[in-house]
């Protein structure tokens, strides 16, 4: 029976290795970006109490708030040193088994956390929260790199941004389970700090009836068999010779050559441009502002009038808003392209940022300014989860050829957390020296995208990696009147 191709259809094998991935990977790094502030009281009680039970004496202050800043911020030193190491990892264990591997790190940080408050020791606490970083760090690459690699052509787009939805899924958790009628309660923060062994144990018990990555399979492990059983199980039965084709013509184009480092990354020509895009679109994504906003977002609603005990409420408003956009992004990704995607929504993100300045500088010049901060910040989410948010999960997978992916994803990764460790570290400052204004900078950067992605980046939809090449091509040759053969083929 001759069977027509199926690789632009859905199957019900690929939406579930779609969910079980996201659910043992970005959805853990979502969970802890907002799990943490709801216990953050009652963990502070908890160091104090150990310091006197220790040692007959109270901390200062602000000893224990150095402390407590410390179990925050170790989480990305934790999330820096998995980027590090992902890329070595996924190459010489492969997608599937790293990943399965990773769980084991997020179990014995739940280990840690669960057990501390009956060992006296918040130090687990804090052990806890860097191997959660790992694990974070791990994912965000390697559930990337993977799921965009099990994707048929035609699908790339759409199931690559579900990456973005689990992060979005796992934010929303976190306030969610942080409630107070759930596991928010002082006696209960143990449990909510151990949390994630639920996904982990999850994602262990289904990814091994899952293939490797096809990809991975052809180009790493010469496996055509295994490649040609993955897809077929993956995409359903039928003729997947134009995918093989494309890998094969991949893998003929890096024959003989070892898997790239982040220094080879920023040194070949032939790739310059790709690198400059996924550095200022990817790596620097923490200059969107949209996790500042969010910290300015509780004074945003309590100037509004909104009482205390309800922003936890508005803030899940937020965390379904990104939900709802990165769903709204996988649908439309592949129909209107990332190119378009990106440089309207940049647009709109510069636009709402300086709306937003403008009604926060004036919050008590006029009553209904509070209510219009509170809906832009409502706006930012939904240009960010439809713009940046859903496209950068596509972009590194797209641009870049096998050898160079992994390197690709450790230089983001890499950005993306020393980002994030040096905005919370500095933001509260800036709030505190230019209060409203303090999103100026995050303004600039958004207009500068828009400009370079309208301009520069060439389009990526319904190509094949070898095709999205030959378009970076002329970008990186453009002094020579000719375009070298070997640009095309690495």
């Amino acid at each position: 029976m001759d069977y027509k191709p199926a690789t632009g259809v859905l199957t019900p094998n690929l939406a579930f290795l779609t969910l079980i991935l996201g659910i043992g990977g970005t959805f853990q790094y979502g969970l802890h970006i907002t799990l943490i502030n709801s216990p953050a009281k009652h963990i502070q009680g908890f160091i104090n109490n150990t310091w006197y039970q220790r040692y007959g004496t109270t901390l200062n202050p602000d000893t224990v708030m150095l402390l407590w800043s410390f179990i925050v911020s170790v989480y990305s030193i934790g999330g820096l040193i998995g980027s590090l190491v992902v890329g070595y990892l996924s190459v010489t264990f492969g997608r599937k088994k790293t990943q399965l591997y990773n769980n084991v790190v997020v179990l014995l940080g739940a280990l840690l956390m669960g057990i501390s408050r009956t060992a006296n020791s918040f130090e687990m606490i804090i052990l806890g929260r860097f191997l959660y970083g790992i694990n974070a760090g791990v994912s965000l690459n390697l559930h990337t790199m993977y799921i965009g690699e099990c994707a048929p052509q035609r699908l790339r787009g759409m199931v690559t941004v579900t990456v973005c939805f689990f992060i979005a899924f796992g934010k929303l958790m976190g306030f969610v389970v942080g409630l107070r009628e759930l596991l928010g309660a002082e006696e209960m923060w143990p449990y909510l700090m151990s949390a994630s062994a639920i996904p982990a144990l999850i994602q262990l018990a289904t990814l091994p009836f899952f293939p490797e990555s096809p990809r991975y399979l052809l180009i790493d492990k010469s496996d055509k068999d295994g490649c040609l059983k993955a897809m077929q199980m993956l995409w359903g039965p039928g003729d997947h010779g134009s995918e093989m084709d494309e890998m094969l013509a991949e893998k003929k184009a890096i024959e003989g050559e070892q898997i790239k480092s982040v220094k080879d990354l920023l040194r070949d020509r032939s790739v310059r441009w790709q690198m400059i895009s996924l550095v200022l679109i990817c790596g620097a994504c923490q200059l969107i502002g949209i996790n500042a906003v969010y910290f300015y977002a509780y004074d945003v609603f309590q100037k509004a009038g909104i009482p205390a005990t309800q922003i936890p409420y508005m803030s899940l408003g937020t965390g379904f808003t990104e939900i709802l956009t990165s769903i709204l992004c996988g649908s439309i990704i592949d129909r209107l392209g990332r190119k378009l995607l990106l440089w309207t929504n940049y647009g709109m993100l510069a636009l709402t940022l300086a709306l937003l300045t403008t009604t926060l500088s004036l919050q008590d010049s006029f009553y209904w300014f509070p209510y219009v901060s509170s809906i832009l910040t409502f706006i930012l989410t939904l240009s960010y989860g439809l713009g940046p948010g859903g496209v950068n999960c596509v972009l590194p997978t797209e641009m870049f050829i096998h050898s160079y992916r992994p390197a690709a994803y450790c230089l983001i990764g890499v950005m993306n957390w020393v980002g994030l460790f040096v905005l919370s570290l500095v933001f509260p400052f800036i709030v505190e020296a230019l209060g409203p204004f303090c999103f100026i900078f995050f303004l600039v950067y958004c207009f500068s995208m828009a400009v370079f992605t309208f301009l520069v980046l060439p389009e990526t939809k319904d190509r094949s990696i070898m095709e999205i090449l030959e378009s970076f091509a002329p970008l990186n040759f453009r002094e020579q009147k000719k375009i070298p053969v070997y640009a095309t083929q690495l």
